[in-house]
Parts: C-alpha cells; structure tokens; sequence
C-alpha cells in the first residue's frame, strides 16, 4: 500500500464544506444545472456512485470516474451500480480504506490523469477522500464533481489558487499527530507533479 495519509476525526466537519459549487438536488435536473456552468473543461472528473451515474444517465462520459458501489456508506442500488459500468471506460481497481488517502489510489489518478482512455477508478474501500487528489493533479481548466450526501453536487473548477487550497488542507491533515511520523515524501512528489 505504501505511504498514507490518515484523516484524523477533527479534520470531517471541513470536508462537509464543499470545495467548489453546491447544485442542490439530485438527479439529471442536478446534472443539468452542473452542465450549464461547466464549460468546457480540460478533464472531467466526477467522483461518486451517484454523481457518475447521474452524467453517465444524461450521456456525459467523464474522463475519470471513481466509484466503489456505496453511497452514504451503504450498498448503491443495483441500478447505481449497474449504470456506472460503462462500455467506454478502461477499468482499474485500488484498495483505499476508509478515512484514509492511498499512495495506491494517488498512482491510480495519477495513471488515470496520464492515460488517453476514459478510466473508471473502482475502489475497494471508499473513495470518498479521492476528491482532495483529484483536485490536487488535475490539469488546470479541470472539473471535479462529486456528491455531498443529502444536498447535491459539488463542482469544483481547478485553478492554481484551489490548487493552493487543497495543498494547505492535506499539509495540516499531514501535519496531525496520525501522521506525523509517517514518511509522506512519495506522496507530496506525486500530488505535485514531480
């Protein structure tokens, strides 16, 4: 598995705030709205069970899309899981923990954000946190959404001043007693870049 970052229980109130803009709802009246604001971005992102079945079930294809057949922490629904599985997708599967920030699942995005194919990230686990890489190693003028349980969808336009957001973000979660004598030197050089 390699290095990893832990999130410590304190850090979970400020993931609930969301990174980018909340569209409230759900559905392809969400997706809808998403889409008028989005443009036309580099790549597409999208992050969650439901938020890619919804783009999938309004004929967007993201570049990467990361899922792990839960949403809310319970089983998707099989018409969830089902519709996420998409012909023009290469798939890749990582093991990623819950609460926890793989190198496994950095060198997968990372493989993902460097592949010419539409890649689907299935994740044993929860790819709940793989939002905070995603944005981290997405190409500027990306997009990243991804759910925000009971509200809607999250859209997170990827600017070097977000960039700079998130790299604060992960140095304090980094910096925390969980793991603070943990070696996050691979890490760090993959999220940027290097």
């Amino acid at each position: 598995m390699g290095e990893k970052i832990i999130l410590p229980p304190e850090f979970r109130p400020l993931l609930r705030v969301p990174f980018g803009t909340l569209f409230t709802g759900d559905g392809r009246d969400t997706i809808q709205k998403v889409l008028e604001c989005m443009g036309n971005p580099t790549k597409l992102i999208s992050v969650g069970d439901v938020t890619t079945f919804h783009l999938l079930d309004s004929g967007i294809i993201p570049d990467i899309c990361i899922v792990d057949d839960r949403t809310k922490r319970e089983p998707a629904s099989e018409k969830v899981v089902s519709g996420t599985r998409h012909t023009g997708f290469k798939e890749i599967t990582v093991t990623n923990p819950a609460g926890i920030i793989t190198e496994d699942l950095i060198n997968v995005i990372n493989y993902a954000f460097e592949s010419d194919q539409n890649i689907r990230i299935f994740v044993y686990g929860e790819e709940d946190l793989a939002a905070l890489p995603s944005i981290l190693m997405a190409p500027i003028c990306s997009v990243v959404l991804y759910g925000q349980p009971g509200e809607g969808i999250v859209m997170v336009k990827i600017t070097r001043p977000k960039k700079i957001e998130i790299q604060k973000l992960i140095d304090s979660i980094i910096e925390q007693p969980e793991n603070k004598d943990k070696l996050h030197s691979n890490i760090w050089r993959k999220l940027n870049g290097h």
